[in-house]
């Protein structure tokens, strides 16, 4: 639903000024459409079917490790694994991405068999993938 309005006004969510007609309300708070279609295109970390394709086409395309990943999914692995875990607000600081993105890269990472999540005694962790 579309909230019809004159002024401008801020997105919720990264804080942009944008015209009142276009920001989109959803459970009570009001974003541009950049952070609605990044809100609703999250990839699901716990996908059974997702690591059974991505493991088997990464078999036939001959990839091991990380090999085939973007270099910003690459250098967010390796720092994961350099610290044998981060929490996801240090990941997600270190490379100045929203929730949402990380999350994203998460989920790709874990359909890769490269990373999972691990609960510590002070929170859950992204470790590598073998720990």
């Amino acid at each position: 639903m579309v909230d019809k309005g004159d002024d401008g006004s801020n997105c919720d969510r990264c804080g942009r000024d944008f015209p009142e007609d276009d920001l989109i309300e959803e459970g009570g708070v009001r974003i541009c459409e950049n952070c609605y279609i990044n809100a609703h295109s999250r990839i699901k970390v716990c996908d059974p079917w997702a690591v059974r394709s991505k493991k088997i086409l990464r078999e036939r395309a001959g990839l091991v490790g990380t090999q085939g990943l973007t270099d910003s999914q690459r250098e967010i692995y390796e720092f994961i694994a350099s610290k044998g875990g981060a929490r996801r607000e240090e990941i997600a600081g270190k490379f100045d991405l929203p929730a949402e993105e990380l999350e994203n890269q998460f989920a790709i990472l874990r359909h890769c068999e490269l990373v999972k999540g691990q609960k510590r005694v002070d929170g859950v962790y992204i470790v590598p993938f073998e720990e």
